[in-house]
């Protein structure tokens, strides 16, 4: 698959290039990044070359993991990276995948990674017919959790060891968004399919963990992406 290149009057979500190495190992040395996203325990500057050069040329080549670098559309500065992983071509019932994202430090707190993930989602139910994207966020990283909601994601619940972190199995969040919630049709038909939030009003899954009902307090945004070792 060829890349591609997204924008709106805000950003531009753009491939991965070689200068983009820097931005990389400077997430993968964050702090907060590393608290809530598997990277490096000693990451380098030549293995965020190869992530950037090897791992994202890789994975859009495959149409497997498509990775973006998302910018500023009036300065060019770097807001982060998001992508669209798990793609799967074995059928129509196959096309599920989810997202991942983390946020410049100095990014953070401004909305960026939240229009940017809405606009990276419309473009996959759009342009590879994708019926179903999850957003799975650890237990606990409540800012990850808030910028999903705000690009439209909805908190379907709690899955047991779903996702890893440093070598151990964790409990996550799983927020979904289906084509409907943006107005466009799936690729297959979806008769369960209703206007509003598919949970009554006050019976949204409960969230759980140290930092529960801290949602939107402006810490910073980071998804679940495994990255090379």
């Amino acid at each position: 698959m060829d890349p591609v290149t997204l924008s709106d009057d805000r950003l531009i979500l753009r491939p991965m290039r070689p200068s983009d190495a820097g931005h990389v190992l400077a997430g993968w040395q964050d702090e907060t990044v590393r608290r809530w996203t598997e990277v490096p325990a000693e990451p380098t500057l030549r293995q965020a070359r190869a992530f950037v050069e090897v791992v994202c040329a890789q994975g859009w080549q495959d149409a497997t993991n498509l990775i973006f670098a998302a910018e500023l559309k009036r300065t060019g500065e770097f807001v982060g990276s998001l992508g669209v992983f798990g793609l799967s071509w074995a059928g129509l019932s196959e096309q599920l995948a989810w997202v991942g994202y983390w946020t410049a430090a100095g990014q953070r707190g401004r909305g960026h990674t939240s229009a940017a993930l809405r606009m990276m989602s419309a473009w996959a139910f759009g342009a590879l017919g994708v019926d179903r994207l999850e957003a799975v966020v650890e237990v606990g990283n409540d800012a990850s959790l808030a910028c999903a909601e705000r690009a439209g994601y909805v908190l379907e619940g709690t899955h047991r060891a779903r996702t890893v972190q440093n070598g151990s199995r964790r409990d996550a969040w799983v927020a979904a968004l289906l084509p409907q919630d943006l107005d466009r049709p799936s690729s297959v038909p979806y008769p369960c399919a209703a206007p509003g939030p598919p949970h009554p009003a006050g019976q949204w899954p409960a969230r759980t963990g140290p930092a529960a009902g801290t949602v939107g307090d402006g810490r910073p945004a980071t998804g679940a992406v495994r990255l090379p070792g």
